[in-house]
């Protein structure tokens, strides 16, 4: 019986080795997604500013609410921007978790190919997952701009505070593919999830406003730290926190290890099953 190695080393060497396939295949899928569109690749644009005027609609306009954190005077586009920032990273995380359960049981002919790397997969989610989470950002920091005219630089790190909730998200993902392999109705269980954690996670609100007393199980989110902090280099001018990035890091890379590993230990039995 083939053994499929899980190791941290061949964790990081599988993605080198299938670098090529990984960025033509997420390439196509980011094409093919949008084939047949009358707007093409400009729906990921038209997207998220469609989502932007609605935020600022019914949060500025309507409820007339601002964001307690904000030191800035810039109208009623404070709040949505600052929801925006959660709503990219909620977004990147949920597409990816979303489709993992999916991922093998969609793609059989890729099981049966011995040689084809099934643990790219959740990298080619991610891969799109990603495009689209850059697009929105992008047009995030323009309306910034044309409202601040300026951008703090602190905004330059924001890859290094994405970067550790990458980790976290491939990890799920691994395990999540290799789960939904055997239950076939995981799908629909991580989809309620997701749209909890929405609720759950500092995005519509800063964590600050959370009682003291439930803080602690709100930063039991992965998502919480992560919005926090980029809400901080986006709007506030603030460098992250290097020390809670450097231990959330460690965390993300011990997660993304170990839904390598169920991935790898799981994955003989995907052929029998599917």
């Amino acid at each position: 019986m083939q053994r499929f190695p899980a190791s941290p080393i061949e964790m990081a060497m599988s993605v080198w080795r299938n670098r090529s396939l990984i960025l033509e295949m997420t390439k196509r899928e980011v094409l093919g997604r949008y084939r047949g569109s009358v707007l093409g690749l400009g729906r990921s644009l038209f997207h998220p500013l469609v989502m932007l005027a609605i935020y600022t609609f019914v949060f500025s306009v309507v409820f007339r609410t601002r964001w307690p954190d904000m030191t800035g005077n810039s109208g009623t586009l404070d709040f949505a921007l600052a929801l925006f920032v959660g709503m990219i990273l909620h977004s990147l995380f949920a597409e990816c978790v979303n489709r993992a359960p999916n991922l093998i049981i969609s793609n059989v002919n890729y099981v049966k190919k011995v040689v084809f790397p099934l643990e790219i997969l959740p990298w080619v989610a991610m891969g799109s997952a990603l495009f689209h989470g850059v697009i929105s950002l992008i047009v995030l920091l323009a309306i910034l701009i044309l409202i601040h005219g300026t951008a703090p630089l602190t905004v330059l790190l924001i890859p290094f505070v994405i970067l550790p909730l990458l980790c976290v998200t491939l990890g799920v993902a691994w395990f999540l593919s290799a789960l939904g392999v055997y239950l076939r109705d995981m799908g629909q269980v991580i989809g309620i999830i997701t749209s909890i954690m929405l609720f759950l996670s500092p995005v519509f609100y800063p964590a600050s406003a959370v009682p003291a007393a439930f803080r602690p199980l709100l930063y039991m989110n992965p998502l919480t730290f992560i919005i926090e902090q980029a809400r901080d280099v986006v709007f506030m001018g603030k460098l992250p926190s290097w020390t809670g990035l450097l231990i959330y890091a460690l965390g993300s890379l011990f997660i993304a290890w170990a839904g390598f590993a169920w991935f790898q230990k799981t994955r003989k039995g995907f052929a029998d099953v599917v």
